[in-house]
């Protein structure tokens, strides 16, 4: 008994020392968590390339060369984008601050009579408004001066801390090449470590592996070609801050339920409602099988079914994401509801039974 006794204490006692230490080792790594997870997330990404290359070489050299190929084909374009963006971001902020230009905006659009006509149907409904150009151009045009003052500070701090740009990328690359070189060890750790079953362990990584490709690969090259498409149609028809529109356009394609939706269609109202009946049709058309495409063919080709998850989980993981941890949210948020789901499936097929006799499984909402 008190043998027992004895036991008990020391398993409490190492207990207690080893969630100190876990939190110690957490606040160690916390300002480098960004750049671990980025790492362990492009490793994943960039395997395939090491493995091709593992075949003609051996690791330490095929590993080199995967991560130079992540320097290209990532950090190279992430600055000439920043420059770009800080450009076009405080060009958006000037012409939405720009009194004269509101001005003469809300007079070419009280020509077109397009709401006097709309003002009249609603007195025959016997609907008591009166809705004015000014009304609805101020909401906009705050939001636009918002948006680019905010775009610009952000792409400002970039090019004003490049030297911490530069070393949160190369730790990021360290993670990398060591993922690459020990990523298979790194993870039976892991599973080791945790006292959950190896299927339940497996169950989380492939899951987590599957959200960061789908969010990646999949919505970041969805994003990006509907971001270039509509920058170099919004560029031919001689509006302004194209290449703004098109990242704006880019980042909105993450999201589900609404995506680049939200840029096109009030452009081809405000072509329809300024007499050029063809421009306007033209962009409805060019969003409806540009966003069809991407999200029904080319997205479902690349991703698969890798990770099933419902819409509106998605909207609010990445729209909560990005209001918590910023920029990185759009990875962050999918991640975190990730695992809440992941946890989820597991208490129902393992833990429900205990805590819970009797009560039948539930459907996963996250497969919907």
């Amino acid at each position: 008994m008190e043998q027992n006794i004895f036991h008990r204490a020391v398993f409490f006692f190492f207990l207690t020392l080893f969630c100190i230490s876990i939190f110690l080792v957490g606040k160690v790594i916390a300002p480098f968590f960004a750049s671990l997870l980025l790492g362990i997330v492009i490793a994943g990404i960039f395997r395939p390339v090491f493995k091709k290359l593992h075949r003609f070489m051996p690791a330490r050299p095929a590993s080199v060369l995967t991560c130079l190929a992540v320097f290209f084909i990532v950090f190279i374009p992430v600055v000439f984008f920043v420059g770009i963006l800080s450009r076009e971001a405080l060009g958006l902020y000037t012409l939405a601050k720009d009194a004269v230009f509101s001005k003469n905006l809300i007079d070419f659009l009280e020509s077109t009579r397009a709401l006097e006509r709309i003002n009249e149907f609603l007195i025959r409904a016997n609907i008591q408004t009166h809705i004015t150009w000014r009304e609805l151009i101020d909401p906009l045009t705050e939001v636009g001066k918002n948006l680019g003052f905010s775009l610009f500070q952000q792409a400002r701090f970039l090019t004003s801390n490049l030297l911490n740009l530069v070393f949160y990328f190369f730790l990021m690359l360290i993670v990398v090449f060591y993922m690459f070189m020990d990523g298979e060890r790194f993870i039976q750790y892991m599973y080791d470590l945790s006292p959950l079953k190896d299927e339940h362990d497996r169950k989380l990584f492939e899951k987590f592996n599957g959200m960061a490709g789908a969010v990646l690969i999949g919505n970041g090259l969805g994003g990006l070609i509907q971001g270039v498409a509509g920058g170099v149609l919004f560029w031919s028809l001689g509006l302004n801050s194209p290449f703004l529109w098109g990242v704006i356009m880019g980042f909105l394609a993450f999201l589900p339920i609404v995506g680049i939706g939200v840029v096109m269609l009030p452009a081809a109202l405000f072509f329809l409602l300024t007499g050029s009946l063809g421009k306007g049709f033209f962009i409805a058309g060019f969003y409806a099988v540009l966003s069809w495409g991407v999200e029904y063919l080319f997205k479902p080709k690349l991703v698969g079914d890798r990770v099933a998850m419902h819409p509106l989980i998605v909207f609010f993981s990445i729209i909560g994401g990005l209001n918590v941890y910023g920029l990185l949210g759009i990875i962050y948020g999918p991640l975190i509801a990730t695992l809440f789901l992941t946890l989820s499936d597991i208490y129902f097929s393992t833990f429900q039974s205990m805590v819970e006799p009797g009560k039948g499984i539930l459907d996963s909402w996250s497969d919907q």
